[in-house]
């Protein structure tokens, strides 16, 4: 028998650490750092890798409802890096600039904060949620995988939807 590989304390250290990195951004007194590239790409570039995200996790759940447990696993990594790839540059921008404020209607600042709320609570789940779906499809323990990708597939689908959604309502405010 095969024995498995407990990935329970890597993944909760991972999270508390991400978690814990991108709050303490939001803290950091504001101060001029000075890059020698225009910043205001990496949001765009946020929400491209959250699009791909989307993407790629759509055509994974699309080939696992068809069994193609090649095409799913495959497209479920290449979600994990446009994640991986999105974090360094959401991190990046909000190291280096001070946060952008709404600057829509009273009725429109609703709707975006209740998106953004939602977005970045459902976010700080999902991170430990994707790596534990993913340790446990690693692990070939399909009920277990499948149990907790029940939840993790929606969830993880909103985030990426929701990022693009809150990019481009925030984008004419940069």
């Amino acid at each position: 028998m095969k024995k498995t590989r407990s990935f329970t304390l890597p993944i909760t250290i991972f999270s508390i650490v991400l978690i814990g990195t991108i709050a303490l951004l939001f803290f950091l007194p504001a101060y001029d750092r000075e890059v020698s590239f225009d910043v205001k790409i990496l949001p765009m570039l946020n929400a491209i890798y959250n699009l791909f995200t989307f993407s790629f996790l759509v055509i994974s759940l699309v080939a696992i409802k068809k069994r193609n447990i090649n095409v799913h696993r495959n497209f479920i990594l290449w979600a994990f890096v446009s994640t991986a790839l999105f974090l360094i540059t959401y991190v990046m921008y909000h190291f280096l600039t001070e946060p952008t404020p709404f600057g829509g209607s009273a009725t429109m600042k609703m709707i975006y904060y209740f998106i953004l709320i939602s977005h970045v609570l459902l976010a700080i789940v999902n991170v430990p949620l994707a790596l534990i779906s993913v340790s446990h499809g690693f692990n070939m323990q399909i009920e277990r995988h499948r149990k907790i990708a029940r939840w993790t597939m929606p969830i993880w689908l909103y985030v990426s939807a929701t990022g693009v959604i809150v990019y481009l309502l925030i984008s004419p405010y940069y």
